[in-house]
C-alpha cells in the first residue's frame, strides 16, 4: 500500500555493494564540483548571498537523494527559481521568502500524498517551453550589471526598468570587469568545444579566479561584496512568523507558485533521467521528497530547490546508479564550504555572471521555441503567452493564464472533432484499448504493433513513456499505428521524438503507420515527419509491414 511513497534510496540500499558504491561515489564528486559555482550563481541571481544557494544545495540537495522518487535525481537551487524568489524578496523580504517556501514545501508534501504527482502530465509542452524560454531571457538580463561592472546599487525586479537602468548606467562601464566576463565566456566556449569531458563551469571559475588573482585586477569578488563565506551550516531554525498580516496573501499566493514550478521542473527532470538511464520514477513519492527538502532548506537558511536537469543529466553521464550520488554530491559541498571558504572566496562575479549567461543561454532552448512558433496556433498562443506573460507582467500569472488558454483551446479542439459514426469492427482489426497490442498472423516475430486512439495532446502524451523498457526482449520494430488519432500537439510531438530515442537507444526500428488528414497535416506542421524520417512514416499499416518484413530480412542477412 505504501510502496509508491517508499524512496528509491531504501529500494536500492537493498542490494548495494561496493562496485555499486565506486560509480556513485565518483559521479558524486563530479556533480558535486559542477554544482558549486552554479549553486553560488543562483543565489546571487536571485538577490540573496551565495552561501544560501551553498547551503540549499547541500540540505535540499541530500534530503532530494535520500527521500525522492527518482534514482539519480540531483536537487538544489535553479534557474526555474531565480526570477520568482527574487521577487518575492523584492515584496516581502526573506522573511516571506521563508514562510512562502516552508508552505510550498507542505504543499508538495500534500500533493505527494494525495497522488497528484501523475496530474503533472497535464501541463502542456509548450507552456513548459514558454516559460522556460522567459526565465533564461530574464536570467541573462539580471546578469548584465555584474558582466559588465555597471554602477546600480538595487536592481529592479522589472524587465523593463532593468534595461532602462543599464542604459543610464552604461556609462559606468568598468573594463577590468567586462574582460574577466569575456574571458570566463570565452573559456566555457572553449572548454565546451575542445574538451567536453572537464566541467566547464568549475574549470572556467578556477582559471577566472586566478587570472583575478595573479594580475591583481581590481574587480568584485564574493568576498568584496558579501564578506568572507561561512565555514559550517547554520544552526536549523524555523523561520519567522512575524510577517505583517496584509502580506498573508501574497505569501500564500507565492508558495502555491514556488510549489507549482517545483513539482513541475523536479518531475521533468525525474523523466528526461528514467530517458538516460532506462529507470522509472516515482512521482508522488518524488514530491513528497521535493517538499521536505524545502522545509529542510528553509530551516537552514536557504532557498526553493527542485530538481536540477543539467546536474542531473551530468550525474548519469558521470555514472550514478542510485540515489547515494546525490547524497556524495551534497557531502562534498558541504566539504568545500568546512575546507576551501576561503579560496570561495575569491571568485570574480563576473565569472559567476558569465556562468549563468551560459546557463541562460541552454534554458532558452532556441531551437525548440522557434519551432513551436511554427506549430499549429493553439501550441503558438499557449507559447507566446507564457513567454510574455513570464517576462512582462509575473511568472505565476503566465502559469494561470497559460494552464486555462490550454484548456479552452483543446475544447475547442476537441468540439470540432466530435460526430457520431456507425460502429462496424471488423475481424482484421478488432476495437482495441489505448495501447492494447495489435495480435495478427501477418505480423511477423520480433515485430510489435500498437495501436493509438484519441486525441494524442498534453494530457496523454506519457502513454508512451517507458513503453519499450517493459518488452523482456525489446523488438527489432515497433509500428505505431495512429488512424484513430484525430489531431496531435507539441507535446505529443515531443512525445513521439522522446519514444524514438528510447527506441533507438534499444536498437529497434521504430515507425508509424495510419497517418493521413489532419494527423498528416500536424506532422508536416511540425516537421515531425522530416525528423523522424520520411522512410519511417507511412499512410497503412500493411506499407508498414512490409517495411518491417524488410527490415528483418537485412537484419538477418
Amino acid at each position: 500500500m505504501f510502496h509508491e511513497w517508499l524512496p528509491k534510496s531504501f529500494v536500492y540500499l537493498r542490494q548495494y555493494d561496493r562496485k555499486l558504491f565506486k560509480k556513485d561515489l565518483l559521479a558524486g564528486i563530479t556533480v558535486g564540483i559542477v554544482a558549486l559555482p552554479l549553486a553560488m550563481a543562483f543565489a546571487i541571481a536571485s538577490g540573496v548571498s551565495p552561501e544560501k544557494g551553498i547551503f540549499t544545495a547541500i540540505v535540499a540537495g541530500f534530503l532530494i537523494s535520500a527521500l525522492g522518487g527518482s534514482a539519480v535525481q540531483i536537487g538544489g537551487p535553479t534557474g526555474a527559481f531565480v526570477v520568482i524568489v527574487y521577487d518575492v524578496l523584492q515584496r516581502t523580504g526573506y522573511e516571506g521568502l521563508s514562510l512562502s517556501t516552508l508552505l510550498a514545501g507542505l504543499l508538495l508534501v500534500f500533493l505527494g500524498f494525495f497522488r497528484i504527482g501523475s496530474w503533472i502530465k497535464y501541463v502542456p509542452y509548450s507552456l513548459i517551453t514558454g516559460f522556460t524560454s522567459a526565465i533564461a531571457v530574464i536570467i541573462f538580463s539580471s546578469q548584465m550589471r555584474d558582466f559588465f561592472g555597471l554602477s546600480i546599487n538595487k536592481l529592479p525586479a522589472s524587465f523593463i526598468f532593468q534595461w532602462i537602468e543599464y542604459i543610464k548606467a552604461f556609462p559606468s562601464l568598468h573594463v577590468p570587469t567586462l574582460a574577466v566576463g569575456m574571458g570566463t565566456l570565452i573559456c566555457i566556449y572553449l572548454l565546451r568545444k575542445f574538451f567536453p569531458r572537464i566541467p566547464w563551469g568549475i574549470a572556467s571559475i578556477v582559471l577566472a579566479t586566478c587570472a583575478t588573482s595573479f594580475f591583481h585586477l581590481p574587480v568584485e569578488t564574493i568576498y568584496s561584496k558579501f564578506s568572507s563565506l561561512p565555514t559550517m551550516l547554520p544552526k536549523p531554525q524555523w523561520p519567522s512568523l512575524n510577517v505583517p498580516f496584509d502580506k498573508l496573501p501574497e505569501i500564500i499566493r507565492d508558495s502555491f507558485a514556488i510549489a507549482f514550478l517545483g513539482g513541475i521542473e523536479s518531475l521533468l527532470s525525474a523523466v528526461i533521467a528514467d530517458g538516460m538511464l532506462g529507470t522509472r520514477h516515482k512521482s508522488n513519492c518524488e514530491l513528497v521528497g521535493q517538499g521536505l527538502a524545502n522545509i529542510g532548506s528553509v530551516l537552514f537558511g536557504g532557498i526553493p530547490a527542485t530538481g536540477a536537469i543539467a546536474r542531473t543529466a551530468t550525474n548519469v553521464k558521470a555514472g550514478a546508479q542510485t540515489p547515494v550520488a546525490g547524497m556524495v554530491h551534497a557531502l562534498v559541498l558541504l566539504l568545500v564550504l568546512v575546507f576551501l571558504s576561503p579560496l570561495v572566496n575569491q571568485i570574480p562575479l563576473a565569472g559567476l555572471a558569465a556562468i549563468l549567461i551560459t546557463v541562460a543561454w541552454n534554458m532558452s532552448e532556441m531551437e525548440h521555441f522557434f519551432r513551436l512558433v511554427r506549430s499549429p496556433t493553439s501550441d503558438t498562443a499557449i507559447l507566446l503567452a507564457a513567454f510574455f506573460l513570464t517576462i512582462f507582467v509575473d511568472i505565476t500569472v503566465a502559469i494561470m493564464v497559460g494552464m486555462v488558454l490550454a484548456s479552452f483551446l483543446f475544447m475547442k479542439k476537441m468540439s470540432a472533432h466530435s460526430k457520431t459514426i456507425p460502429f462496424e469492427p471488423t475481424s482484421e482489426f478488432p476495437e482495441k484499448q489505448d495501447l492494447d497490442s495489435i495480435q495478427r498472423k501477418q505480423v511477423p516475430e520480433g515485430v510489435e504493433v500498437y495501436e493509438m486512439q484519441g486525441p494524442f495532446f498534453f494530457g496523454s502524451a506519457d502513454i508512451l513513456q517507458n513503453l519499450i523498457v517493459n518488452f523482456t526482449k525489446p523488438p527489432k520494430v515497433f509500428i505505431l499505428r495512429m488512424r484513430q488519432v484525430p489531431f496531435i500537439d507539441a507535446s505529443g510531438v515531443q512525445a513521439l521524438l522522446e519514444f524514438s530515442k528510447q527506441c533507438k537507444k534499444h536498437q529497434t526500428v521504430f515507425l508509424i503507420s495510419g497517418i493521413h488528414g489532419q494527423m498528416k497535416k500536424d506532422l508536416e506542421t511540425f516537421k515531425l515527419t522530416r525528423r523522424l524520417g520520411e522512410e519511417h512514416v507511412f499512410s497503412h499499416i500493411d506499407e508498414a509491414l512490409t517495411k518491417a518484413r524488410l527490415l528483418l530480412e537485412i537484419s538477418e542477412k
